[in-house]
């Protein structure tokens, strides 16, 4: 019998570790994927496009990017009526307003902060309950037979 890997996970322990925080379910690729399913079901996916938006700016290298970068993040997520406008507060949108003409790579951290914390407190507790989670749980309890999800 082959021995497993002290970090080998099954399948229904992966989806099940999720629920120990959003970080967890954010650094996996399925676990994102079903919470981004679940939050456009929410209309409300543009808190998740937006944390990812500031995670690949912060890996920016070149001061050509981080400038290009930044402006198309401003005027997808931050400026008025910006078509996936993110609900923060009129001091967070003013800073980064005032910041966005010589962007740093920490232009939109208190952003990303305020929309973690939305999601971490509001969007993540009920991706746990939803019929999103329940279902994956649910299915991926069947065995290691593949199975079709929808939804990812």
């Amino acid at each position: 019998m082959p021995v497993k890997c002290c970090f080998h996970r099954s399948p229904t322990t992966e989806t099940t570790v999720w629920s120990e925080n959003m970080d967890t379910l954010l650094t996996n690729q399925a676990g994102l994927d079903a919470f981004r399913t679940f939050l456009k079901s929410e209309f409300s996916e543009e808190n998740a496009e937006f944390w990812l938006a500031c995670e690949d700016f912060k890996e920016t290298e070149s001061a050509e990017k981080i400038a290009s970068k930044a402006k198309m993040i401003y005027s997808e997520f931050i400026d008025a009526g910006a078509p996936k406008e993110i609900n923060i507060d009129f001091s967070t949108r003013d800073l980064i307003s005032k910041n966005i003409e010589e962007p740093t790579l920490t232009c939109f951290d208190e952003a990303q902060k305020l929309i973690y914390s939305l999601m971490a407190k509001d969007s993540f507790p009920r991706f746990l309950k939803s019929e999103i989670y329940k279902k994956l749980v649910n299915s991926k309890q069947v065995g290691n037979h593949k199975i079709w999800l929808p939804f990812l």
